[in-house]
């Protein structure tokens, strides 16, 4: 059933229609993308036009223009709409960020609506009740993280004035991300002149690194061990981002070895976010895995290390899965809850070129996040594929980033990423069939060695 679920989807989008720039090489408007433009699920509302793209926020306390970025504006504030193609729902338009994104649909509107920039909510009492009433209208994961929202606001609420000061509102707010545990629902901006970060949820092993050794010297020492204590000679360490080697065990038998740091980083030729850019990315990583695979081709088996991965592009999520399959099949599903125009599926058809369908192991850990979640939650369905080591964080969705009218940014998770058998990990974290500890408190860099020592063990044990 399956199967054919799969075939009539990718028979689907083979045939819709390809996305299209919404600005061409020489600045010029495609007409059909001129107009203004309501996404519900994003609480966003675009003026497209010759001009360019101009996005207000619209929430349950008003209607209010994106403030200009500044140096502490995050990577999501600062990239915009495209690509665009007709939607099949309504009169509206899907829009994409690069080729293979995620896309949005919009539906149009007549004009402007009246209330955008009608009033100033830069008071601090304003961005307080923008700030919560935005949390409570997109914020997907109250329940699974255990918080009432509503109650956590009603105790905040009589701390938050106007004149209170930038600081002392800051913390009122930071408070109120603290109990989510979402490393994937933050707040970034100026406080008083000085960059101010509020995130929590990081899990157990960076907090410890953090305190401790500090996580340059961490990321530096387990480079050192691998390519001195556990790879064979001939490693090699490419893009600052993932290491390829291979490991020879007492039998023998080759075993392949490569680990991810980031889904995404490979290239420094384009501007980051750019059509340019996300194929320049897609080419290295087709290049980097076309020589690792057929490296090892005939080997044993290969290890496949995301226990240190930071996420990133999706794109490359979905590209690293193709290369471990011989046959298709559904890699995610991507839901926003009441927003049916915003489901969305995500086929995974075999490489058309080198691939490697043996024994592979993946390793993870409470540093697996986002775009390594992702991965994992695809390859670990393939039964060829076997999770080793920690569960992961449980933080997927692409953050929903919704700048505040004083110009602070709160990035939120509104997205529910289900895998192939509708389970749902956020919150909880992807849990390994066979669990042990990869960076304990005691040896966080010697315990990678043995955790990867011990993988070799089940692969030499058949």
């Amino acid at each position: 059933m399956l199967s054919l679920f799969l075939a009539v989807l990718l028979a689907v989008l083979n045939s819709a229609p390809s996305a299209q720039p919404i600005f061409a090489e020489d600045g010029a408007l495609d007409p059909r993308a001129e107009g203004v433009w309501y996404s519900r699920e994003k609480g966003w509302i675009l003026q497209i036009d010759e001009s360019g793209v101009t996005r207000w926020q619209d929430t349950p306390e008003g209607c209010y223009a994106s403030p200009a970025p500044d140096e502490s504006t995050p990577m999501m504030g600062q990239v915009e709409y495209r690509l665009f193609r007709p939607a099949s729902e309504g009169d509206g338009i899907r829009l994409n960020y690069l080729p293979g994104d995620a896309s949005a649909y919009f539906a149009r509107l007549d004009s402007l609506p009246v209330q955008c920039g009608a009033e100033d909510l830069s008071s601090e009492t304003a961005v307080f009740d923008v700030f919560t009433a935005v949390m409570a209208q997109h914020y997907s994961f109250f329940d699974a993280r255990g918080v009432n929202w509503d109650a956590l606001v009603a105790q905040a609420r009589p701390h938050v004035h106007d004149g209170m000061g930038e600081a002392a509102l800051w913390d009122v707010l930071a408070g109120l991300l603290e109990p989510l545990g979402d490393s994937h629902t933050k707040m970034v901006g100026l406080v008083n002149g000085e960059p101010r970060r509020a995130q929590a949820g990081l899990g157990t092993t960076l907090p410890m690194i953090r305190s401790g050794m500090g996580e340059g010297a961490w990321l530096n020492s387990l480079v050192d061990q691998l390519f001195n204590e556990v790879l064979d000679p001939g490693a090699e360490l490419i893009a600052d981002r993932v290491i390829v080697g291979e490991i020879t065990p007492e039998s023998g038998q080759l075993i392949g070895y490569i680990q991810i740091f980031t889904m995404g980083g490979f290239t420094n030729e384009h501007t980051p976010g750019s059509i340019a850019w996300s194929q320049a990315e897609l080419a290295a990583l087709a290049d980097m895995l076309d020589d690792a695979l057929t490296r090892f081709a005939d080997h044993q088996a290969v290890i496949v290390d995301l226990s240190n991965n930071r996420g990133g592009y999706d794109a490359v999520t979905r590209a690293i899965a193709a290369r471990f399959t011989d046959e298709a099949f559904l890699g995610y599903r991507v839901s926003v809850p009441g927003v049916p125009e915003a489901d969305e599926d995500y086929p995974i058809t075999p490489h058309d070129g080198v691939r490697y369908t043996g024994p592979v192991y993946l390793m993870t850990s409470d540093v697996t996040v986002s775009g390594g979640e992702i991965t994992t939650l695809m390859m670990r369905t393939r039964p060829h594929v076997i999770q080793v080591g920690g569960t992961t964080r449980g933080a997927f969705s692409t953050p929903l980033a919704k700048p505040l009218p004083n110009g602070w940014y709160l990035e939120l998770s509104n997205e529910v990423f289900e895998d192939s058998e509708g389970h749902v990990y956020e919150g909880r974290g992807i849990p390994p069939v066979l669990a042990f500890d990869i960076y304990p408190e005691d040896a966080p860099v010697a315990g990678h060695r043995a955790a990867i020592e011990r993988v070799v063990g089940l692969i030499e044990a058949g």
